[in-house]
């Protein structure tokens, strides 16, 4: 199993693509890489919880119809979905696919992610991760701040 992964530095920005469609993967991969992320991806729901417990990714990238599913059958994105938010603070969450409009909080609230990008965007990926990474370390920066000093004085 250890052998399926990239080493990771302590400056790697690892990234996870649960994509199906390749032109999607393809897009996907060159913006991720261009903004310095090491990218993983998986092929299949089954690969998804190992990766995700062993890699503290900072992106995940989902299709809605990953697998070959429907949005409502993606046991990935359920099981996200499902993820208490501790274990999954870590990870900017992004999930991808027709029916959305890009960067609309309500519809990414309603399906317990950080962004929605419709398949129409995918060209402006790059651009729009940089926007839904920065916006969620503003968020949570004061919390990662405190973190880090309560683990300083414990330490």
């Amino acid at each position: 199993m250890a052998n399926q992964f990239d080493f990771l530095s302590p400056t790697d920005k690892p990234s996870l693509l649960a994509i199906s469609t390749p032109e999607w993967i393809s897009l996907a991969e060159i913006a991720l890489l261009e903004i310095n992320y090491k990218v993983h991806k998986i092929g299949s729901h089954l690969e998804f919880p190992s990766r995700f417990s062993q890699v503290a990714y900072q992106v995940v990238i989902i299709e809605d119809k990953f697998g070959g599913a429907e949005a409502a059958d993606n046991t990935t994105l359920q099981l996200l979905q499902s993820m208490p938010v501790n274990q999954r603070r870590h990870s900017v969450i992004i999930l991808i696919g027709d029916s959305y409009e890009t960067l609309n909080s309500l519809q990414a609230f309603q399906n317990s992610v950080h962004a929605v990008v419709n398949y129409s965007e995918m060209p402006l990926l790059g651009q729009l991760l940089q926007k839904i990474v920065t916006e969620n370390d503003l968020f949570l920066g004061n919390f990662r701040e405190i973190q880090t000093r309560v683990a300083q004085a414990r330490g």
